[in-house]
């Protein structure tokens, strides 16, 4: 999936967001809502600590060689970035859910909460919507909003870039 068509198929998760119910719901809260799961690993994990953060989600599995590639790259960013309003947060696609991830995150202790996708987010019915490929990742700006997206391995220089203009960005 190209990036233009993954950015539009993110537009267009931000607009159905917020059509949901009888009343207009923020999209951003829609993200950020969403990724109120559980969590594995030696980072503690408070969905309430994200709003005001700029938020790199990560979706991943413990068997996708790609998304551990991209590991390295999503450590760097959370070192550099974290200490100005940054977070990454990785969610697990696994089938078998805490079962493996809890020793994944462990072995890696890793500096970024690892979650546990649960059965409505792994069967597409979340504000993220259908995860169609691993590793797929959703940057959000400071009010929750899916701002850009990428669909397989990206570079490191090119994730910096988009944090490093959100993080530029007035609160």
């Amino acid at each position: 999936m190209s990036r233009v068509l993954l950015r539009g198929a993110v537009v267009a998760l931000v607009a159905l967001a917020g059509c949901r119910g009888t009343r207009p719901v923020d999209a951003g809260y829609a993200f950020l809502n969403a990724l109120a799961l559980p969590s594995v690993g030696p980072t503690p994990h408070d969905v309430r600590a994200l709003d005001g953060k700029v938020v790199l989600v990560s979706f991943f599995a413990t068997w996708c060689f790609p998304c551990l590639a991209e590991m390295p790259t999503l450590e760097a960013l959370q070192k550099d970035y974290g200490p100005r309003g940054f977070q990454v947060v990785a969610v697990g696609m696994d089938l078998e859910g805490e079962k493996v991830l809890a020793p994944f995150a462990d072995h890696y202790a890793l500096r970024y909460p690892v979650l546990v996708a649960n059965q409505a987010m792994i069967e597409g019915h979340s504000a993220f919507g259908a995860i169609q490929g691993l590793p797929t990742t959703v940057l959000l700006d400071r009010r929750g909003r899916a701002v850009a997206g990428w669909h397989g391995v990206e570079s490191h220089a090119d994730m910096a870039k988009a944090v490093e203009k959100l993080l530029a960005q007035p609160e």
